[in-house]
């Protein structure tokens, strides 16, 4: 009987014990347990960058899947990484604007997203399930991605992994890309285990939001469209946007112009105001700025998110929301979305934040996010590009696209960039609009412990040895990229620019910690002779895009690298060359018109010289700006404060003569090929190539899908089926579990004690 006893409370203390691991496996995170981030198996695989690893891809169809690549449909394809098969995974052509962008340019180097278990579910690589594949646009150091996430991996941020790949299509060179982990399931268990909460991309811009988004945008559009139908079905997610549909900005600055490039950002005094819509806010649209300070080489104040993108709690309807929920990476319910709308307001309110943000890691993105001055992101003017990381109530960010990094969203000078303060890193001013930073800086323990981890990131990271050795690995590489939007020797100026701008931020960063100032530029470094766009920038592509649109007579297609002037694309990249394709026009003209493509926001910088009206300061204006103004330019327009309103510059200036424009003159250049045909390198990328896809001289300038050939060398088709377990499914798996043991453990004590 005793011992009936005694076994009785050994069954009833392991019985209490299973319940108790049950409840810490499917609720640790609550209690404040950190959850073990699981080793996948691709890790070290592909993601090894101590080279530049390999990526044939095999399609009968490649043709037609470049064809319609800004459809961003899946196609079927056999993929080879570094010796392993797959076989029948998904591709399709990845990229918001830069889809639009690529095929502008003329080019087929599109960016490529490589989903293994498209058509099969038991297919992953090594556990991966999406593969993002980065084709380096706006990028001459072909590096800004790879050094942020390898900084933020670096110093224990999560992000993704990434690597150099040197992509062959049906064994034909393809050109140097950056293989970059997808944010989706794969980085979630790895980084949060099986057990791994919400993911959100919040975006409320047509180009940022995921796939679909932006490969049609168009500025035009944008400026006249009916904003009132957003507004109505709460898409606007709290956003107040002007009523612009009878605002034609081509009357003003002419068909496609962006009258904020023209004058770099800032608005001179003295514009008539007196033709801009009556209800007209720029504050509204743009955000609230200084006088005459909008400064669009940092983009001012301008805010194009709204207010559920910049994280501000607006109130308790879900559907204030929709920019957060239509983006969604995973399964969310109706309680998700009420848990995530309530940590939010507390969030906004600066309420118990230790419990509704993740402090170590927010605080860890943000020291290397501001470190590398990325105006195209959560801080910059787009608020965009950067995913939300909820579980429990907690959330956390992680970083995507920092390729107009280190100031190149805006380029120019790099002076103001380089010394930007730490603790004022939003564009156009104070960032009390951005919770999600300004939790830092509204509690001086949690801005202090900022500034601690700022300093141990400087003392701990090797950026420069990070430059040094990804330079080392692909230089050769770059060196023949067949399709590369750089030449080599703009790719060696980006990287010394990269190591310059690096250098002097850490010590501009360093000096303001020493001095403890940290919230206003004191220009503690000279960054003066740092031009931020010779790493590419939004302006500037390949071949001397920053300072004028090179001669593409001798490229079948925008990306070719053969071509025969160099020199001459060194000329342009200065922007000391005039348009060749533009007749009647002289180089020595003082009373010229110069148009410059920026395919990247589809908005045409106009560069205007000729005498500037008395008491206007030119150093003021950035881009392409001469310090004069055409003929005809009627300076009294521009009289009296800019209020915000948009002045009526009427017709094209006097003396304009558009029939030296050839063609149908629209904002696109054309240029002559080789053989005297003209072409079109910003318009329908058809146009400039031949029915054969060959290029100018006869030469074919992609892989042809009719000699499909599989590569040298051993591989070895791998069909795993190592794919992710779904969190919800481990939860009911543990519970189940824990409900046999228990009815087991209360059998066997029921047959023991009779």
């Amino acid at each position: 009987m005793s011992a009936s006893k005694h076994f009785d409370k050994i069954a009833w203390t392991v019985t209490a014990l299973m319940l108790v691991i049950t409840i810490l496996f499917m609720h640790g995170g609550a209690l404040g347990l950190e959850v073990m981030a699981h080793t996948m198996g691709y890790e070290n695989r592909l993601f090894d960058n101590t080279r530049v690893h390999t990526i044939d891809i095999v399609m009968n169809d490649w043709d037609e899947f470049i064809a319609n690549a800004t459809s961003e449909e899946y196609y079927a394809a056999n993929v080879v990484i570094d010796g392993e098969a797959y076989k029948n995974v998904g591709i399709r052509g990845k990229g918001n604007t830069s889809l639009s962008t690529v095929s502008s340019l003329g080019s087929e180097r599109y960016s490529f997203k490589i989903e293994f278990d498209q058509y099969d579910n038991s297919i992953s690589y090594h556990g991966l399930d999406k593969l993002s594949l980065n084709n380096l646009i706006q990028d001459s150091t072909m590096m800004k991605d790879y050094l942020t996430y390898t900084m933020m991996n670096a110093f224990g941020a999560a992000a993704p992994l990434c690597s150099f790949v040197y992509i062959t299509v049906n064994g034909e060179d393809w050109g140097l890309y950056l293989a970059v982990e997808g944010v989706e399931d794969s980085f979630l268990e790895r980084n949060y285990g099986s057990d791994y909460g919400e993911l959100y991309k919040p975006d409320s811009l047509s180009f940022g939001g995921g796939r679909g988004n932006g490969k049609d945008f168009d500025m035009d559009d944008f400026m006249n469209s009916d904003t009132s139908s957003d507004i109505s079905d709460g898409s606007s997610g709290g956003i107040t946007m002007p009523d612009m549909s009878g605002f034609d900005p081509s009357a003003m600055f002419g068909e496609g112009l962006d009258p904020f490039s023209m004058f770099g950002g800032e608005i001179p005094e003295g514009a008539d105001n007196s033709s801009a819509p009556q209800d007209f806010d720029l504050s509204a649209m743009f955000g609230e700025g200084e006088k005459n300070g909008f400064n669009l080489g940092g983009m001012g104040g301008f805010g194009m998110g709204s207010s559920d993108v910049k994280l501000q709690y607006i109130d308790d309807s879900i559907d204030s929301y929709s920019n957060i929920w239509n983006n969604a990476k995973t399964d969310i319910t109706e309680n998700d979305q009420n848990r995530l709308i309530e940590s939010l307001r507390k969030l906004s309110n600066g309420e118990e934040i230790e419990s509704v943000v993740d402090i170590e890691q927010v605080i860890r993105y943000f020291v290397v996010h501001n470190y590398v001055c990325n105006g195209d992101s959560y801080t910059g003017s787009m608020i965009h590009n950067y995913y939300l990381y909820e579980e429990n109530g907690q959330m956390a960010m992680i970083p995507w696209d920092y390729n107009l990094a280190y100031g190149t969203f805006q380029g120019g000078n790099g002076q103001s960039t380089v010394n930007t303060p730490i603790d004022a890193p939003v564009s156009g001013g104070a960032g009390e609009d951005r919770p999600m930073w300004n939790w830092i800086l509204s509690d001086e323990s949690y801005t202090e412990l900022y500034h601690q981890y700022f300093a141990e990131f400087l003392n701990t990271v090797d950026i420069q040895g990070i430059i040094d050795n990804a330079y080392n690995l692909i230089k050769s590489y770059v060196e023949k990229d067949p399709t590369a939007f750089f030449t080599y020797e703009e790719f060696e100026t980006g990287v010394e620019t990269m190591r310059q701008y690096c250098a002097l931020r850490s010590e501009s960063i360093s000096m303001q910690l020493a001095n403890g100032e940290t919230t206003s530029n004191m220009s503690y470094v000279d960054a003066s002779g740092l031009t931020l766009s010779d790493m590419g920038s939004m302006s500037g592509m390949g071949g001397g895009f920053g300072g004028g649109m090179p001669d593409m007579g001798d490229r079948g297609s925008f990306g070719d690298r053969e071509s025969s002037d160099s020199k001459e694309s060194e000329k342009n990249r200065s922007g000391n060359s005039e348009f060749q394709t533009m007749p009647q026009i002289e180089e020595e003209t003082t009373d010229s018109l110069r148009v410059q493509e920026t395919s990247v926001s589809n908005t045409v910088v106009i560069s205007l010289s000729s005498a500037m009206p008395g008491g206007f300061d030119p150093s003021q204006m950035s881009g392409g700006f001469s310090g004069q103004m055409p003929e005809g330019f009627d300076p009294s327009q521009m009289q009296g404060w800019f209020s915000g309103e948009i002045p009526n510059m009427g017709e094209m200036p006097e003396g304009f003569d558009p029939s030296q424009m050839p063609g149908n003159f629209s904002g696109n250049i054309p240029s002559s090929s080789s053989d005297g045909t003209e072409t079109t390198p910003f318009g329908d990328a058809d146009s400039s190539e031949t029915s054969d896809g060959a290029d100018s001289s006869g030469n074919s300038n992609r892989p042809a899908s009719g000699n499909m050939q599989m590569p040298s060398g051993d591989f070895n088709f791998n069909m795993n089926s190592m794919g992710s377990a779904a969190s919800s499914s481990t939860n009911w798996i543990w519970l189940v579990v824990s409900v046999l043991i228990l009815g087991a453990g209360l059998i066997v004590v029921k047959l023991y004690k009779y």
